[in-house]
């Protein structure tokens, strides 16, 4: 879980050194693109029998949840300090709750409204309405938990359906699919450096996603979840020491109090489940992947 994390951290870094010299939709298609290429030889053989039936709806709906997701959080990426994105994108996991509960009937325990509340609390302290400027970046990136939010759930009514395999070879296919269309009518020419960091981006988010798919299988999320906080102080760092940007201890504050609510709450759920009542949720994906 730690090599996940500095992965996509480092992921981030990269895409906030691009800047905004390419198009938001641009900048992820050709992410995208570039992770279609480099899981193809592993999707070919998954996609030859065909999506199971019943799910070709909820990959479309994965899909377009995730296209606009990923759109809105690289231009927060390459417009708001890697520590801001990073202590936002933690909302994702209470929307997700939310999520759950609107959707699916998932029950709101008091603990769960206290963590919602708690995270809303961090993300106020985080962005501090009123009292600084909330930019297009700050709103950008809300949007986009709010619509990975929505990514995830359709990922978890899918889970029962398909594979996981057949889960993430749609979800690529689709998103570059989706972005497609939106990177052509902003088109602007891209030079052979700018190809090569977006591949770094890709082989940065493909280990990652490795990294963290063998940590769910060794240990339950209850240890794995607090070892996300050090993301954000990773990106505090990086931040600081590759492009100057200032160290915001209400960022650190709001970010914490989000780490601790879902952490406690993934912790007490746990609990629960080992006396049979109630099943942890997955751990939702990690952002802009």
């Amino acid at each position: 879980m730690l090599a996940a994390g500095l992965c996509f951290v480092c992921m981030t870094a990269v895409v906030r050194h691009l800047g905004t010299g390419l198009p938001a939709a641009q900048t992820a298609f050709l992410r995208f693109g570039w992770g279609v290429l480099i899981l193809l030889p592993t999707m070919l053989p998954l996609l030859r029998g065909g999506v199971p039936a019943g799910t070709a709806g909820l990959f479309l709906w994965r899909g377009a949840f995730h296209t606009g997701a990923v759109i809105f959080w690289f231009y927060a990426m390459a417009r708001l300090p890697l520590a801001e994105v990073t202590a936002v994108g933690y909302l994702n996991p209470i929307a997700v709750t939310l999520g759950a509960a609107l959707l699916f009937g998932e029950r709101l325990t008091a603990l769960r409204v206290l963590a919602v509340l708690v995270a809303l609390l961090g993300a106020l302290i985080i962005l501090r309405p009123g009292v600084r400027v909330v930019t297009d970046g700050h709103l950008a990136q809300l949007c986009a938990a709010m619509l990975f939010a929505g990514s995830y759930l359709c990922a978890k009514r899918l889970s029962g359906l398909a594979g996981a395999g057949m889960i993430v070879a749609m979800m690529s296919l689709t998103v570059t699919a989706g972005l497609a269309p939106f990177a052509l009518s902003v088109w602007v020419p891209v030079s052979a450096v700018q190809l090569g960091w977006l591949l770094l981006t890709a082989v940065f988010a493909t280990l990652g996603h490795y990294a963290m798919t063998r940590a769910f299988a060794v240990a339950p999320m209850s240890v794995t979840q607090p070892v996300t906080f050090l993301q954000l102080i990773w990106a505090t760092l990086l931040g600081t020491l590759m492009f100057g940007e200032p160290v915001d201890p209400f960022v650190l504050l709001g970010g914490s109090l989000i780490v601790a609510a879902i952490s406690l709450l993934t912790w007490r759920e746990a609990v629960v489940q080992r006396r049979g009542d109630v099943p942890v949720p997955q751990q939702p994906e990690a952002q802009g992947l």
